[in-house]
């Protein structure tokens, strides 16, 4: 994976916008099977709504303050700006809470689309529908400045460290290939882990690049980026927002993605939301 330069350009800073629209909107609708992608056709939960799922907690930079509705943080925007895409406004959209590991889960959601920063992946698309990508992401290790991991500088190195992630995400496949499966220590949430860290039971937290940027400056007071851990197949890791196996709303909403990036707006959202997480060293 591959996570696109955020780099700051004044042009970018004119053109960021509100991250959730207050008015009603009338975007031009795509079809899919003949159907125009307009609220009013979509089989929704709830007619006339659409409803996003994300874990609780819900963390920076991708949710602001816990709080999905707010429209702040870059998965929150995303989530209100591809519900504009389909016609509904900031009032239409519901949120509820879904456990990460539940949401790739087969059986009857109770959400229409949900969006947590998931990777889309092989496995998960057996259980699950996801939508186009919508942004690109690299996992890296993060430890504490006083930790012996402080002073790693390649992966023949981080692979002598005690090494946790969170259960059920690619941040633990990544951990797994750096560890024995057995020996990685797995985590419920990346509050779990971080306190973890913070005692010592482990000295390398593995995590994407955007949260590690967040844990680092704002969350660990001596917590550093160690650096970037290759993905293993040598593709880019892409998040994508999940939609029930066979759902109907899984063309419309990755029209609404896509229609997001054609427009630049995607990009804008990366730029005002993830700009601080540029780039970290690779390991070898």
């Amino acid at each position: 994976m591959r996570a696109p330069a955020l780099v700051l350009t004044a042009t970018a800073a004119l053109l960021a916008v509100a991250c959730a629209p207050a008015e009603p909107v009338s975007p031009t609708p795509t079809a899919v099977n003949g159907v125009a992608c307009k609220k009013e056709n979509l089989a929704t939960l709830t007619p006339g709504k659409i409803t996003f799922g994300t874990d609780q907690p819900a963390y920076a930079p991708w949710f602001v303050d816990d709080d999905p509705t707010n429209g702040k943080g870059f998965e929150s925007a995303v989530a209100y700006a591809v519900a504009e895409e389909l016609g509904y406004t900031k009032a239409d959209v519901v949120w509820t809470r879904v456990p990460f590991n539940a949401a790739v889960q087969p059986g009857k959601k109770t959400y229409d689309a949900d969006i947590n920063e998931f990777s889309i992946t092989e496995e998960r698309r057996q259980a699950v529908d996801f939508s186009a990508p919508y942004y690109d992401v690299d996992q890296v290790a993060i430890t504490l400045k006083s930790s012996k991991a402080a002073g790693v500088k390649t992966l023949a190195e981080l692979k002598k460290t005690k090494i946790g992630a969170q259960v059920g995400t690619t941040s633990y496949e990544s951990a797994k290939r750096l560890s024995a499966e057995q020996d990685v220590a797995v985590y419920n949430t990346n509050d779990d882990a971080k306190a973890a860290l913070r005692a010592g039971q482990i000295d390398v937290l593995v995590v994407d690049l955007p949260t590690a940027f967040q844990i680092t400056s704002a969350e660990l007071e001596d917590g550093v980026i160690i650096g970037e851990i290759p993905g293993g197949d040598g593709r880019p890791e892409q998040f994508g927002i999940v939609l029930d196996k066979g759902s109907p709303l899984t063309g419309c909403v990755s029209n609404a993605v896509e229609g997001l990036r054609s427009k630049g707006r995607l990009a804008q959202l990366e730029q005002e939301w993830l700009k601080a997480a540029g780039s970290a060293p690779e390991l070898k």
